[in-house]
């Protein structure tokens, strides 16, 4: 308690306002701590790409990076990942496609390729702002974060009858870590 006070009274504007997470720290963060990919073999460029067509959707900024953790997780930043397999005539065919493991439902829905990035995030947070309208009747959320976090999980899972307004998508631990990282690099930097 001394130490918060004493750092408060050091930088008092400063200690009281949150960080901010900007595009630059999230593209840092997703490079250098995506689990099970080395950062010399993520191409910086498809991170801008993502973080790009993201902030055309405006999420909330608890949710920066929403693409990114979500890419992370699900490819590892590789467009042309396969996943998923199904078994169909005696061969295994996969059903997810691309950097965010999109099924052939979204290229037919959305008229995209799941193997071009750009498109396939668009019509990912497509998918997800569609969802907003159908949570906050069915959640009753006031927040706009915990609105955002339940059309995600609407969004990248299948329907269920009671709707999935308490559950989180496992991008979501992902992101809430860089998060983490970016605030605790705001902190030292203001010696807080």
């Amino acid at each position: 308690m001394r130490y918060l006070i004493a750092c408060m009274l050091m930088v008092p504007s400063v200690a009281l306002a949150e960080p901010v997470v900007d595009d630059e720290a999230i593209i840092h963060h997703a490079k250098h701590n995506c689990p099970g990919i080395k950062p010399s073999k993520v191409k910086e460029s498809i991170l801008r790409d993502l973080m790009a067509v993201e902030n055309r959707f405006s999420p909330p900024a608890s949710l920066k990076g929403m693409t990114l953790a979500a890419a992370c997780f699900e490819s590892k930043y590789n467009p042309t990942a396969k996943g998923d397999y199904r078994k169909v005539k005696n061969r295994r065919v996969p059903m997810a496609i691309g950097i965010l493991q999109q099924w052939p439902w979204v290229e037919r829905f959305y008229k995209i390729n799941r193997r071009n990035h750009k498109e396939a995030t668009s019509a990912w947070m497509q998918h997800i702002v569609r969802q907003l309208h159908y949570v906050k009747k069915k959640c009753k959320w006031r927040s706009p974060h915990r609105r955002w976090i339940a059309a995600w999980v609407t969004a990248i899972r299948y329907p269920k009858k009671g709707g999935r307004c308490h559950e989180r998508p496992k991008h979501l631990k992902v992101l809430k870590r860089w998060h983490r990282a970016i605030k605790l690099t705001y902190d030292e930097d203001f010696g807080c």
